[in-house]
C-alpha cells in the first residue's frame, strides 16, 4: 500500500465482484451513452417505494389529509442530492460506503456502523415481508401468516435473476416499476383528487413540527423515503458500468448517473405522492381518518371509489412493490456484509439470514394481533430507519467532500453543504421524536 494513498485497504476487492464493470459504456453520442447508464437509479428508486412508504402515506393522507405533501417533496429532494453523493463515492473512488466507511474509521467504530447498518435492512426487510404477505393475501387469499413464511422463498427469485447478468436484473425491476406506476396512475383517474389542495399540500407547514403524531408519521414518511440501505447500495452497483480510468471519463459517468437517478426518484415521488392523495381524496374526505392499515385501504378503496377494479390494482401494485424491493435488499445486505467486514458469502444463505430476521418479529405480530397490528409495525420500521440514517450520512459527505479520497472529484460545495444541512434537520427531528416518546406525547 503506497504511504499517500487516502485509502488504509488499497487492494480492497471491488463491490459486487461478480458484476463489477459488466456492463459496457457506449462512446459517442449522449443518447448511447445515457442508454449504457440506465438502470442503477431505478434499482434505488425501488427503495422509495417500498412497502414502508406505503403504511406512511397511507396513515399520514388518511389522518391529516395533503398536509404530509410537503414531507414527500422535501424528503425526495433530500433523496436526490443524497444518492447524487453516493453515486459519486462510487464511480470516483472505486469504493462503497461501506468499503469507503470501513477503511476511514478504526475497528471498533466500523463495527458499530456496520451493526446499525444491517439494522436497517432488517428493517427494510421488515417491510417488504409483511406488504408482499399483505399482497399476497389481498390477491389470493393466502393467511397472512402462511404468506409471511412464503416469503422466504423470494430468494430462488434473486439468485435466477443475478445468474442472468446485471442488466437482465435491470430489467426485471423498471418493469415492475413502470406496473406500479401505471396502476398509481390509474387510481389517480378513479380518485380525481383536488388539485389545489394537492398544491397546498406542497407547501411546508410549521405544525407539522409542533405535532407530535404528525412529526412521527413525518419521521417516517422521510425514513421510507431516504433509506440507509440505498447510499450502499448505490455506491455500489454504479461501479458495474465499465468506465475508464480517465477523471474525464468518470466525470462524465457522473453526470448520466446523476441524471439517471433524478429521472428514477421522479417517477417514485410520483408514487409515494399518489398513495398520500389516493388516502387523503378517498378516506380524510370520506371522515375515515383512522385508515393505516394498507388491509383497510384495499376494503374501503372500492365502495367509496365505485369502482371495484380499483382496489385489485391497488392490491396488484403492492405485490409488485414487495416482490421489487425484494431485490435491492438482497443486493444492499451482500455489499454491507462484505464492504464493512470483508467478508462473503452465498448469496442465498445471506438472503435466508436476513429474511429470517424479518421474518420473525412479523410472524409474531401477525399471529398475536392479527392484521390490526401490521400497520403499527410497518410504520415503526421506518421510523427506525429515520433513526439510524444519519450514520450513513454522516460518513458520506465527509468522504465525498475529501478531494484526496475522491481522486480529485469532490462533490461541490454546494452540494456538500446542502447535505449537512440535511443531515442537522433530519437529526434534529430525531432528537424531536425521542424527547417526544420518552415524555410520553407519542406512543410507538
Amino acid at each position: 500500500m503506497a504511504s499517500d494513498s487516502p485509502w488504509r485497504h488499497e487492494a480492497a476487492a471491488p463491490s459486487l465482484p461478480e458484476s463489477n464493470a459488466s456492463v459496457a459504456v457506449h462512446p459517442g453520442r449522449f443518447a448511447r451513452r445515457f442508454l449504457s447508464f440506465f438502470g442503477p437509479g431505478y434499482l434505488v428508486a425501488v427503495g422509495y417505494m417500498d412497502p414502508g412508504n406505503w403504511a406512511t402515506s397511507l396513515a399520514g393522507g388518511s389522518a391529516f389529509g395533503y398536509l404530509l405533501l410537503s414531507v414527500a417533496l422535501l424528503s425526495n429532494i433530500m433523496a436526490i442530492l443524497l444518492q447524487a453523493l453516493a453515486l459519486r463515492l462510487g464511480i470516483a473512488s472505486g469504493r462503497d460506503l461501506a468499503q469507503a466507511t470501513r477503511d476511514a474509521f478504526s475497528r471498533p467504530v466500523a463495527f458499530v456502523l456496520w451493526i446499525l447498518a444491517e439494522g436497517a435492512i432488517v428493517a427494510t426487510d421488515l417491510a417488504e415481508v409483511i406488504g408482499t404477505a399483505i399482497g399476497l393475501n389481498l390477491l389470493f387469499g393466502i393467511p397472512l401468516e402462511i404468506g409471511v413464511v412464503l416469503t422466504a422463498l423470494d430468494v430462488f427469485l434473486i439468485l435466477w435473476l443475478q445468474n442472468k447478468g446485471f442488466r437482465v436484473l435491470e430489467s426485471v425491476v423498471i418493469a415492475l416499476t413502470l406496473v406500479i406506476f401505471v396502476s398509481f396512475a390509474i387510481e389517480m383517474a378513479y380518485a380525481q383528487p383536488d388539485l389545489g389542495e394537492i398544491l397546498r399540500g406542497f407547501i411546508p407547514q410549521t405544525e407539522i413540527a409542533r405535532s407530535p403524531a404528525m412529526l412521527y408519521l413525518a419521521l417516517g414518511i422521510i425514513g421510507a423515503t431516504v433509506m440507509p440501505h440505498n447510499l450502499y447500495l448505490h455506491s455500489s452497483i454504479v461501479q458495474t458500468r465499465a468506465i475508464g480510468p480517465s477523471r474525464a471519463e468518470k466525470r462524465d459517468a457522473i453526470r448520466m448517473a446523476t441524471i439517471d437517478s433524478t429521472v428514477a426518484l421522479m417517477f417514485a415521488l410520483f408514487i409515494n405522492a399518489s398513495i398520500l392523495i389516493l388516502a387523503a381524496a378517498t378516506f380524510y374526505k370520506a371522515g375515515r381518518t383512522d385508515v393505516a392499515e394498507i388491509q383497510d385501504a384495499f376494503q374501503l378503496l372500492g365502495p367509496l371509489l365505485g369502482a371495484p377494479l380499483a382496489a385489485t390494482v391497488f392490491a396488484v401494485a403492492l405485490l409488485a412493490s414487495g416482490l421489487n424491493s425484494t431485490v435491492t435488499a438482497t443486493l444492499s445486505g451482500q455489499i454491507v456484509m462484505e464492504g464493512f467486514i470483508n467478508f462473503r458469502m452465498a448469496a442465498w444463505k445471506r438472503r435466508l439470514i436476513t429474511r429470517g430476521l424479518a421474518i420473525v418479529p412479523a410472524a409474531v405480530v401477525t399471529v398475536l394481533y392479527g392484521e390490526s397490528g401490521t400497520a403499527r409495525l410497518l410504520v415503526l420500521s421506518q421510523v427506525m430507519l429515520s433513526l439510524q440514517l444519519p450514520f450513513a450520512m454522516v460518513p458520506l459527505v465527509l468522504f465525498t467532500a475529501n478531494r484526496a479520497k475522491m481522486n480529485g472529484l469532490p462533490a461541490p460545495r454546494w452540494l456538500t453543504v446542502s447535505a449537512w444541512v440535511i443531515t442537522v434537520v433530519i437529526v434534529t427531528l430525531n432528537l424531536k421524536l425521542i424527547y417526544d416518546v420518552a415524555t410520553g406525547a407519542v406512543n410507538i
